[in-house]
């Protein structure tokens, strides 16, 4: 048998993949998609994926054996491997990048490097060990091996690598690197007669070896009548020994009995971590004349077109016609995947979507552990039979067999965007891509569509489905725009809500309905600040402010999440002047509690709904009405439904609206129109109080006429005349570098390199609003490619130029990366 060489694809920032030698004894079982185990560098192993194989061998090097074979089938299919490759050309980062993002850290064994202590050591008594070294070989003496992130969790140390490093030095340590798997299968036991179905026989002489024990006996009649194993042509069902004892009330000890006696046998099965238990309704929702029209529209789109946008207004009843696009492809035989922007929203649809279709609604998203993520993965991997998998933008990546639509709900959110690490992808834009290689339907859903996808719709290029209506003809929310500059003046502002926010709100609590404030930043206040010298407390780290908290009582940095306590004396004038500007969630919380005492209160941000249920309970809670009033960011204003809310109030408009970025404009009407969205959903219409310094802005008066289309058509002009998207195609290129001087430099001579590749595209360097960040300087050039360009081209040219420049002698410690289509 000839020698075989696989090319295995490694998780890392590399571009390229690499040769391994095929052992003999694994020529016949490894193939393309298998995982093996593969030793990259001198210590370091890694779990590579096989890209292709061939009897070619390489030149030029030595060539590494493959040292182990992870499975008996493919870990990915061949359809997810052209797409990361897709992935990988369009979003100029390297293939390693996309499957390290892809697949979950459960599948990817990595050697894990350990540290242990030299029992050859002998202190030298001129240089003894300090009292943190001593401790810590102390702890190895004890745990015997243990890993850097243990010895600082024991310990409570910080900077372990550096002290470890000093142990090392003197030879009081070792370290050894060891494989290991951090995926753990599910495993339950059951129980099973020994006698098979239709043995009379065997089930008498089973009676008869328990008739003098009473408990066996009663265990005994509960197994047979669980399993059905009497009933003729019924098919045995399997019983958990967990189900076995709540039925039968014996205990474990009783069952072993049972399985020594020979009548039953006790084993042990992988099951899936996600079982849904509730009731299944079976029942389509009903849909109204208009729903029934753009679903009608719908279908006919498809005929002709594999992408379309449902351009429906808030409230429209979208998810109801998802509802039964779902159920029509099910009832094929097919799988779907919805895609929905943040984690909050699948709680809500999950519900409803398992209410018809039970156990065929799947869940994907980085909220849950490795180990359910993993269980999600094989179970795709496994089947194709028919399921519907509603996720976050991680859930493209999935192994789908059998996928024909894709959904992508509210499909104008940043959420979308993936910012880091690479690959810096739009699930919106890659589940085009991914339906067209499954010749899958996609179905792009939005009250506000992003302006690239309409103008799209529009010029023909995607189907477009119109529903201008709300369900049961609920009329849109009244927008009452707020002059908070005219408030002041008459001193009608408490701290930062207005008199009329207050009385709007206190007529709605009257009438028991709810309220949304919303503010689109957390935290207690931005920044704190002394009142005597105007000293601004910064992040070490990083060119920004820090925020308050009040709950930690510490400044946090949101970029790099470093924290200090809040000083009571100024540094700069050792003054005790140290006071708190501005409003986050958290100071409105406190100051919705002070105006409205006796209700309650719930916040919805980044800080309080980090566990994995932190969502649901919030949710759940509002929509159950154990909290009247809801203080969010963002977060509120992607596609939740609430019945009780008739207010809403946006506490800051200006935040939203001047903020320097092309895309300023577009993010906060849509931000603007879907938060008003959330109001009157049922049988009244709601009310929006939105508080402004500029209440004649454009877009404002836009928003107070739910005027979409005048918003598109404004905002497309300002683009067409600044050549923006969808005009062009953006690239930015990020460059940063510890040393400021040494970043100024290398970033003119790479922008003068890019202008004589690509002319006038080029933009830059300059430097971005948050110039450091994890104390790494940065600048930022921007790349205008025609839309009708080669990405292969584009990223052939950015990556010679990349390699060029490291011949620069200072091009040591420069971190370049790209963002293209950035948000």
């Amino acid at each position: 048998m000839p020698q075989l060489y696989a090319e295995v694809l490694l998780p890392l920032p590399l571009y390229s993949t690499f040769t391994y030698r095929i052992p003999e004894e694994m020529v016949d079982r490894v193939k393309v998609g298998f995982r093996v185990i593969v030793q990259f560098g001198t210590k370091k192993f890694y779990t590579g994926i096989v890209t292709s194989i061939s009897p070619i061998a390489p030149e030029g090097f030595e060539v590494k054996e493959i040292k182990m074979l992870l499975d008996d089938y493919p870990i990915v299919k061949y359809p997810q491997l052209k797409f990361w490759d897709w992935i990988a050309e369009y979003y100029l980062c390297a293939p390693g990048d996309v499957y390290k993002a892809a697949v979950p850290a459960g599948l990817k064994v990595e050697s894990e490097t350990f540290v242990e202590l030299n029992s050859d050591f002998e202190e030298n008594p001129d240089d003894r060990l300090n009292e943190r070294e001593i401790i810590v070989c102390q702890l190895l003496d004890h745990n015997g091996k243990m890993t850097p992130a243990e010895i600082e969790r024991k310990t409570g140390f910080r900077n372990v690598v550096a002290l470890i490093g000093k142990l090392l030095e003197r030879g009081a340590a070792m370290i050894s690197e060891k494989l290991v798997e951090r995926y753990r299968s599910r495993k339950e036991t059951y129980v099973r007669l020994t006698a098979q179905q239709g043995d009379s026989d065997a089930l008498h002489a089973a009676f008869d070896a328990v008739h003098s024990a009473k408990k066996q006996e009663t265990a005994l009649l509960a197994l047979i009548e669980m399993s059905g194993i009497t009933r003729k042509g019924g098919e045995v069902k399997e019983v958990s020994r967990t189900e076995l004892i709540e039925r039968s009330g014996v205990t474990t000890a009783i069952i072993k009995a049972m399985a020594d006696k020979g009548i039953v046998e006790i084993y042990k099965k992988e099951i899936n971590r996600f079982k849904y238990n509730g009731l299944v309704g079976g029942e389509l929702p009903k849909l109204s004349e208009a729903q029934n029209q753009a679903l009608d529209e719908i279908h006919k789109s498809f005929l002709e077109k594999d992408i379309t946008l449902l351009h429906g207004v808030t409230s429209s009843g979208k998810t109801e016609i998802y509802i039964h696009l779902i159920d029509y492809v099910l009832r094929r035989k097919e799988q779907a995947l919805y895609l929905v922007p943040e984690i909050a929203l699948t709680t809500q649809l999950t519900r409803r979507l398992q209410r018809v279709f039970g156990e065929k609604v799947l869940i994907y998203h980085s909220k849950f552990s490795d180990n359910e993520r993993v269980d999600i993965w094989k179970r795709m991997l496994n089947t194709s039979e028919p399921c519907i998998v509603i996720g976050a933008r991680s859930s493209i990546f999935l192994p789908f067999s059998n996928l024909s639509l894709i959904i992508v709900d509210e499909e104008h959110e940043s959420s979308y965007k993936q910012q880091d690490p690479a690959p810096r992808y739009n699930a919106r834009d890659m589940a085009t891509v991914l339906g067209s290689m499954h010749s899958a339907k996609v179905l792009l859903g939005s009250a506000t569509p992003a302006i690239d996808t309409y103008y799209k719709a529009t010029s023909g290029r995607y189907g477009l489905v119109e529903l201008t209506e709300r369900f049961n003809d609920v009329k849109l929310p009244e927008i009452e725009i707020i002059d908070m500059t005219v408030e002041r003046k008459k001193k009608k502002v408490d701290g930062t809500f207005s008199e009329r926010a207050i009385t709007l709100a206190n007529e709605a609590l009257a009438r028991d309905e709810q309220v949304i404030f919303f503010l689109n930043r957390r935290g207690f206040a931005p920044m704190a600040r002394c009142k005597q010298c105007a000293w601004v407390p910064k992040c070490l780290n990083c060119d920004v402010s820090l925020t308050y908290h009040k709950h930690l009582n510490q400044l946090v940095c949101h970029y790099c999440g470093a924290t200090q306590p809040l000083p009571n004396v100024c540094p700069a004038c050792k003054e005790p002047g140290v006071e708190i500007v501005g409003y986050g969630t958290e100071r409105i919380e406190d100051q919705v509690e002070q105006i409205f005492p006796n209700k309650k209160i719930a916040r919805m941000d980044l800080d309080t709904t980090r566990n994995k249920d932190g969502y649901e309970n919030l949710i759940e809670d509002f929509s159950k009405k154990k909290s009247q009033i809801l203080v969010g960011t963002q977060m509120v204003t992607k596609g939740l439904d609430f019945d009780g809310v008739s207010l809403v109030g946006v506490i800051n408009a200006d935040a939203l609206i001047n903020y320097p970025d092309f895309r300023a404009s577009e993010r906060a009407f849509n931000m603007l129109e879907q938060v008003a969205g959330r109001a009157g959903r049922r049988n009244t219409q709601g009310i929006v109080a939105v508080q402004t310094t500029n209440p004649n802005h454009p877009i404002l008066l836009n928003l107070v006429n739910h005027d979409y289309k005048s918003f598109y058509t404004s905002e497309l002009e300002q683009r067409q005349a600044f050549n923006y998207p969808p005009f062009t195609r953006l690239i930015y290129i990020y460059l940063k570098h510890r040393d400021i001087s040494t970043l100024v430099e290398l970033a003119a001579i790479y922008g003068n390199r890019l202008r004589e590749l690509f002319g006038n595209r080029v933009f830059g360097p300059e430097e971005p609003t948050i110039s450091r960040i994890q104390s790494l300087y940065i600048r930022k050039i921007m790349l205008k490619v025609e839309t009708n360009a080669s990405m292969k081209k584009v990223k052939a040219i950015l990556r010679e130029l990349y390699e060029n420049m490291h011949q620069h002698p200072r091009m040591k410690g420069l971190i370049v990366y790209y963002d293209v289509d950035p948000m």
